[in-house]
């Protein structure tokens, strides 16, 4: 294939990922030559929180690791709502994960702890990846003082459907 072809077929599988995105979405990583991400294992996916229906979701790209926790609000202006705390910093090197998240309605949280393994057989599973650390949440009330609880915790990877099996086809209509 001659230098030209080789750029005419890059230009325009650029321009058919550009008209696949959505309007607003982000545009794919490309990851960098060279660059990698430091973590042992690739950890992306969608975690549990504190309570039910509450979730943690952790991205790790070339470039580094982005995320955020969506959560119902239990303060008395966002009782109820469904926020996402997005992830202000984060890393993973090894097993160790940190991150922070963006104040919310004054409130936000910060992890350090590990993954590790849990007793799933396979990402089709619950519990595939176990994070264990220690989350602070922070609160800034209204006279702007800051109180910070600490507690142990565990989240747990939530199944996520196999890449590798295809779909069921679609119905006639």
């Amino acid at each position: 294939m001659s230098v030209i072809n080789k750029a005419a077929v890059l230009v325009l599988w650029l321009a058919a990922i550009g008209l696949a995105q959505k309007p607003g979405q982000n545009p794919p990583v490309i990851p960098k030559s060279g660059a990698g991400n430091p973590a042992a294992e690739d950890i992306s996916g969608i975690y549990s929180f504190l309570k039910e229906g509450e979730l943690l979701q952790i991205n790790l790209e070339a470039d580094g690791v982005t995320g955020n926790i969506s959560r119902h609000g239990d303060m008395d202006s966002d009782r109820g709502v469904f926020l996402d705390y997005f992830f202000s910093s984060a890393s993973v090197q090894g097993h160790d994960v940190t991150f922070a998240t963006k104040p919310v309605h004054g409130m936000w949280f910060e992890f350090k702890g590990r993954f590790d393994r849990g007793k799933a057989k396979d990402k089709t599973e619950d519990g595939y990846y176990v994070l264990r650390g220690t989350l602070t949440e922070f609160v800034t009330d209204a006279a702007k003082k800051t109180k910070s609880q600490s507690r142990e915790t565990e989240f747990k990877w939530l199944a996520q459907p196999d890449d590798g099996t295809p779909s069921a086809p679609a119905k006639p209509k």
